[in-house]
């Protein structure tokens, strides 16, 4: 490996030194100009829609060169309508209440002093992520809401969408007033800037990587700057054996097809045996309409047409695309240990109409979200009313499960007094 260079080292430092500034200076301003702001971000995206689609068409077209896989493609993309909704993202976080000041818990002492627990912003977040020029506009729409500063390796998959967008959110905050260096990016250094974004302890405040599970584990592993984890999704859904058939048949197909390269797709699903005969080749059927492939045991083998014989691989495998694992399991019980064994801490949902069995199953598994009769594409920030997500916490400290405004701030004690000293 080659030794880092230090010129750039001392350049990704001075441009972070900036994000600090502006990050001081974001602390000071009033929800109206961190809202204005965004109002103008979605106003220039719409403008620059043909700009930044142009540039898209170039990340397309030179992933599609390098072999770049089908489901990393559907994330690059952005058309008119995905830019759209990118402009009608940033408005609903734009019309969110303003998580800095709010109060977390407080109280006034016997001896007359006030304690108050407060939101603060954490003051430069820092972002890695590869293929997925959307979440540039989100997580910047989340920072600066928040009042942080962002800073943000996004990967050369995305370099020319990027750096299209880069210019829009950049100009559009400096028209608002605020400083255009609280949303910066060191992808002009490359690999180098990720690394040094990496080692930039006490100038970024936190480090949110979003993409693979081996990116995610890199950057784990190797930050000196806290991290708060985003995980990959081996997620299930388990079909109980009270699971009505219209429900499941519905809820598994738009899990799957709606959009299969996300990681709130389901991968696996697991069948209770009492139902299998039953369930099985509805479902089944559905999804061979939408074009699924199927990987199953013995069981799905004999109730489905062109099934692909399961392997232990296949319950381990995050797909990201039309292929679905589907396994038969005796009782609720084997469904919930397959799932402690397998599962990434996601997402799982059961479809069942057995109240009991409902409230087990969200009690035992221990995934960031559980569901019930519900499809596990709603694990989203926008779903949830967040307007976006920073990702999918799949951690336990700090943040767990999708990341808004609140996930981006910490808190800070204030105390008022009125003379009093400690006995």
């Amino acid at each position: 490996m080659s030794a880092p260079d230090t010129s750039i080292a001392a350049a990704v430092a001075e441009r972070l030194h900036r994000s600090r500034a502006a990050a001081t200076v974001l602390a000071t301003t009033t929800g109206r100009q961190r809202t204005d702001a965004l109002i103008g971000i979605a106003a220039a995206l719409r403008s620059s829609a043909s700009l930044i689609i142009d540039a898209n068409r170039r990340d397309l077209a030179a992933g599609r060169e390098t072999g770049l896989a089908t489901g990393l493609l559907d994330r690059l993309l952005l058309d008119d309508a995905r830019v759209e909704a990118l402009a009608v993202a940033v408005e609903d976080i734009a019309r969110l209440a303003d998580p800095v000041g709010q109060s977390v818990r407080g109280q006034a002492l016997p001896n007359g002093v006030r304690v108050d627990e407060i939101r603060v912003p954490f003051g430069v977040v820092g972002a890695i992520y590869e293929a997925r020029p959307n979440v540039t506009v989100d997580i910047a729409a989340l920072a600066l809401k928040s009042g942080n500063a962002i800073v943000l390796r996004g990967g050369s998959a995305a370099a020319e969408s990027n750096r299209a967008i880069l210019a829009v959110l950049r100009d559009a905050v400096a028209a608002a007033g605020l400083p255009a260096d609280a949303v910066q990016s060191v992808d002009d250094f490359g690999r180098q800037g990720g690394t040094e974004l990496m080692r930039a302890r006490g100038l970024v405040d936190v480090l949110v990587p979003r993409g693979s599970a081996h990116l995610i584990e890199t950057v784990v592993t190797e930050s000196l700057v806290p991290v708060i984890e985003t995980g990959s999704g081996v997620v299930h859904i388990v079909l109980d054996a009270s699971a009505r058939e219209d429900w499941a048949v519905d809820i598994v197909n738009n899990a799957k097809v709606q959009r299969p390269s996300v990681c709130n797709a389901v991968e696996t699903v697991l069948v209770h045996r009492d139902a299998a005969e039953r369930l099985l080749p509805p479902v089944l059927d559905r999804l061979a309409e939408s074009g699924v492939i199927i990987h199953g045991d013995e069981t799905v083998q004999r109730l489905g047409r062109d099934v692909v014989p399961a392997t232990d691989d296949d319950w381990a495998t995050e797909y990201l695309s039309l292929d679905l694992a589907v396994r038969v399991v005796d009782d609720l019980d084997e469904a919930i240990a397959h799932i402690r064994r397998y599962s990434t801490g996601h997402t799982e949902s059961i479809i069942t109409s057995d109240q009991a069995n409902a409230e087990r199953f969200l009690a035992e598994v221990d995934s960031a979200v559980v569901m019930v009769n519900a499809s596990t594409r709603f694990t989203d920030g926008g779903e949830f009313g967040f307007g976006a997500e920073v990702g999918i916490s799949t951690q336990k400290l700090h943040a767990r499960g999708p990341m808004g405004l609140a996930e981006l701030t910490s808190t800070k004690w204030v105390v008022r007094g009125s003379g009093q000293s400690r006995g």
